[in-house]
């Protein structure tokens, strides 16, 4: 190859493609705060730095630079002030912090000293204080426990729940003994508990009742809504409730509904209403009935409940309420989409309704200035200010060749259309026979979409595959987001058989067609992408090699496992003691003595939602079968890894194991790669 000849992204290059998120657009519509991520290499980490841009200056720019980070930037209701969280070192491990600047020159300024960190923040409207949610203390009792017996932990009894607290910034500020220039026309109402005159912080909610998920605040500042549930474990995931807080005459008012909340929660502008997104939930067994969430609004005045949206077959989600409607943001199949709702129902478009995948917006309060993030077919993203590109973050592939992502569809067996998205080389020939690989996206309620974004991606180098002469199909089976209700509960005790059938009636088209050969056909997968690439490695002889990450392989041996339960019982409509049949018939290691196929297994050591014995049941079976199999566990890893060195290992572990077993190159030593 000539050294001017183009190449496609190295996997270091698509590890490095900065990602954007936590856009705040400031009240006067004039600057835009986000945060843009980055792999150091130099360090084997992630870093997250607030960037700002200026209007007036046309320019965007690091907040921060060296090493001190931020995430979910704030402005202040004067647009003059920008806050954000921060990590700071105590000792033990860093802990996120309010911090709190100008861009009139006033210095970095930490604001709260929480021991457990601050998970996340608001700014009370007249820019005097934060409301912000913060773990509770340890109890007197647990730590004299301690001290008299040493530590031990009662499941399911003993929680640190999320409280919300307050602080006013200049007593923060009094006390870390900076500088901060903080509005004086302040008349402060009661505001809860403070049972040490010297503490300047304020307690709202007791951490012995309900752990806070989402949180907002009338523009008054005199109510308090947020989205709670009893405990932080999952399986209360589905026991949430809405409460109002209110802050001058300290009452509670719990809002009751047999509803299952989900996502955000915003007040109307005049405070009289809130908005939120729930599913019904079915009182038949404890099961929950798989449905997309529509919205409610509620009449704190009278309790009325109205669901405003009747024709949406699809999960909205509520992101803030301006003076001109309930900004909206839904998918529809590979789109993300934004809009304005009206109370009447009505809908106005704020986006494209083709080709347009919008992450994260913010809208000023009169909704008369937006900013948003958004990717089109094949780029990633870039940010907007009303309509305006701010950002060029698509020149990092300037000087490469990049692949080509569209939409196919096919039929399953059952005769459900399924899509997915199909990328091929820069030079495909639609009449030659390619090496095929399938990806298939975790969830199940997520899908693939057909933009270029290493978030949505870190562990399989589809750029690097496509350079290697594969195609690529990322199918959007059943139960996949964006493409109805009906569509969404079709895999109900379907699970496994129904996967396979959507994944391989996929491949069979491409087959068909005459792009793909029979012969050469891998699958792979993550989290559920990464039990159903088990389910193929165990039911089917169709492929030549697999890769399965963080996937269940035996569904009762999840059930006593992970972190939510109740999310198998939702899919399979029971526990595994009242129904073993179900859970046998949708589980790989059922199979196992029909496995044939080389079977790469991938797993992160700290996974909590699908934990190690399932890639270790897994691995044995396949040992005992004689089947060439590798399992490797990444220590200290979650579901995901915030070391960049890691990501390149599971990624150059996979494009080893498809190229020796499909392209019959060699096979490296999976210990030094």
């Amino acid at each position: 190859m000539n050294s001017d000849e183009k190449t496609y992204l190295s996997i270091e290059e698509l590890l490095s493609l900065p990602t954007l998120s936590g856009i705040n657009i400031s009240e006067d519509g004039k600057n835009v705060a986000f945060v843009r991520n980055t792999a150091e290499w130099k360090d084997n980490l992630y870093r997250n730095h607030v960037w700002i841009y200026e209007k007036n200056k046309g320019k965007c720019y690091p907040l921060i630079t060296n090493e001190i980070e931020g995430t979910f930037p704030l402005w202040s209701p004067d647009s003059r002030h920008i806050a954000y969280l921060s990590s700071v070192d105590d000792g033990d491990e860093k802990k996120k912090q309010i911090f709190v600047e100008s861009l009139d020159g006033d210095s970095r300024v930490q604001i709260t000293d929480e021991k457990e960190g601050v998970s996340q923040f608001k700014w009370e409207p007249n820019g005097k204080g934060f409301y912000y949610v913060a773990q509770s203390k340890e109890s007197e009792e647990i730590k004299k426990r301690k001290e008299i017996y040493g530590d031990f932990h009662h499941i399911g009894k003993e929680y640190q729940n999320n409280c919300l607290y307050y602080i006013e910034i200049k007593n923060g500020i009094q006390k870390s003994k900076d500088k901060y220039k903080y509005p004086e026309d302040f008349s402060n109402v009661s505001m809860g508990k403070n049972e040490n005159e010297n503490n300047v912080v304020y307690q709202l909610t007791d951490g012995r009742d309900f752990h806070i998920h989402e949180f907002d605040i009338s523009t008054t500042g005199k109510k308090v809504v947020f989205m709670a549930t009893p405990s932080p474990d999952g399986e209360d995931d589905q026991n949430g409730n809405l409460y109002i807080l209110d802050l001058k005459y300290e009452k509670l008012h719990e809002i009751k509904g047999n509803k299952l909340l989900r996502g955000s929660v915003c007040f109307s502008p005049d405070g009289s209403k809130i908005c939120y997104a729930a599913s019904i939930r079915d009182k038949a067994y404890y099961k929950i009935h798989i449905q997309d969430s529509t919205l409610e609004i509620y009449d704190i005045r009278n309790g009325e409940v109205i669901q405003p949206l009747t024709d949406f077959d699809s999960t909205v989600i509520p992101l803030q309420w301006t003076a001109k409607g309930i900004l909206i943001k839904w998918q529809d199949k590979t789109n993300y989409l934004i809009g304005v709702l009206s109370e009447n129902g009505t809908v106005e478009m704020l986006s494209e309704k083709v080709d347009s995948f919008i992450m994260d917006v913010s809208i000023t309060r009169d909704g008369n200035h937006i900013s948003y993030s958004k990717a089109r077919t094949n780029e990633t993203f870039e940010i907007y200010l009303d309509d305006k590109k701010i950002t060029n973050e698509n020149s990092f592939f300037k000087g490469k060749l990049t692949s080509n992502r569209e939409i196919i569809s096919w039929q399953s067996s059952d005769g459900l259309e399924i899509e997915g998205v199909l990328t091929t080389p820069v030079d495909f020939d639609v009449n030659r026979k390619y090496p095929l690989l399938v990806v298939i996206h975790g969830g199940p309620a997520w899908a693939s979409f057909p933009i270029f974004s290493g978030c949505f991606n870190e562990k399989y180098p589809i750029e690097q595959f496509v350079e290697k002469g594969f195609i690529v199909l990322e199918p959007n089976y059943r139960g996949s987001s964006g493409y109805g209700n009906e569509f969404l509960k079709a895999n109900y005790r379907k699970l496994g058989i129904a996967y396979y059938d959507d994944v391989i009636s996929g491949v069979d088209n491409l087959v068909d067609k005459g792009i793909a050969d029979k012969d050469r056909v891998g699958v792979m997968g993550w989290s559920n992408g990464g039990y159903i690439a088990a389910f193929c490695s165990t039911f089917s002889n169709r492929f030549k090699a697999i890769s399965v990450g963080g996937g269940i392989t035996n569904w009762s041996t999840n059930y006593v496992n992970t972190d939510i339960p109740y999310f198998i019982r939702m899919y399979l409509g029971n526990n595994p003691w009242d129904d073993p049949e179900i859970y046998a018939k949708t589980s790989p290691m059922t199979y196992i003595k029909s496995a044939c196929t080389p079977t790469l297994i991938q797993h992160g050591e700290k996974d909590a939602r699908v934990r190690t014995p399932n890639a270790y049941e897994l691995y044995k079976g396949l040992k005992d079968m004689e089947v060439d199999t590798e399992l490797v566990i990444f220590e200290g890893m979650g579901y995901s890894s915030d070391q960049p060195g890691i990501n390149v290992a599971i990624m150059k572990q996979n494009l080893m194991w498809f190229s020796h077993y499909i392209l019959g190159e060699g096979m490296k030593d999976f210990r030094v790669l």
